[in-house]
């Protein structure tokens, strides 16, 4: 018999806090897979639901990564592997509609706060990352690149705070606002002007940024995300 099996039966929690440890001290090498569900059943006297309890809460966790049919995998928590988790977690609660409402909302606390950190202490090269995200932007109006060199604009602003924490926010609130967006199609939008008038918008942040106007960066920049929101709440047809 393994010498890690005990006799006693273990709740998913407990057996979920065993392998985190397991993975934390490296007997279970992170990007290995772990144990199949029979072996931890085995060890932990538990069933099969509470073994996949616990490693659902481990992959939350950040402790495992799982997909396409795949075992899961032992892995090393990130701050984006955990609130990615966090973010999906959501969407299981509270729906596609109201989790996108409360994303977008903290992105744009996020962006508002980025934009005045800017406005007031942005360094040249932080500006000038700024001038070439932008420059790309307005390069690609009317493209299928135009997405990604609108987030593009967006990350390099909130690159400006420098703290990574906010980054892996930011890029978590981007990444699962844009794959909710995508369950609403944009009906009957004429893409070259929009992406002509989101690009201005961001062109109008930005010289405000330059022009060290901390208060029309930040009212900016909320505009901008909110008029994007409205827009995207619109019902076709409605008036």
């Amino acid at each position: 018999m393994d010498q890690n099996a005990d006799t006693t039966r273990h709740t998913a929690s407990s057996i979920a806090e065993a392998l985190a440890e397991d993975i934390r001290t490296g007997r279970i090498v992170a990007d290995t897979p772990l144990p199949t569900e029979r072996e931890l059943c085995e060890r932990f006297g538990a069933s099969r639901p509470t073994v996949r309890e616990a490693l659902m809460s481990l992959q939350i966790r950040g402790f495992v990564s799982a997909g396409n049919g795949k075992r899961p995998r032992a892995s090393k928590p990130s701050v984006m592997a955990i609130l990615r988790g966090a973010g999906e977690h959501l969407r299981h609660i509270l729906g596609d509609t109201e989790t996108g409402a409360y994303l977008e909302q903290m992105r744009q606390f996020i962006e508002a706060g980025a934009a005045r950190e800017a406005a007031n202490r942005a360094t040249g090269v932080q500006a000038a990352k700024l001038k070439v995200a932008l420059e790309r932007n307005r390069a690609a109006i009317g493209t299928p690149d135009f997405g990604p060199t609108d987030i593009a604009f967006h990350q390099a602003l909130v690159d400006v705070l420098g703290n990574p924490v906010v980054l892996s926010l930011h890029e978590m609130f981007v990444s699962e606002v844009l794959k909710l967006r995508a369950l609403s199609p944009d009906h009957g939008t004429d893409r070259t002007a929009e992406d002509a008038r989101t690009f201005e918008e961001h062109r109008a942040v930005y010289q405000a940024i330059l022009d060290g106007d901390a208060a029309r960066a930040t009212d900016l920049l909320d505009q901008h995300l909110a008029r994007s929101y409205r827009k995207r709440l619109a019902l076709p047809g409605a008036s």
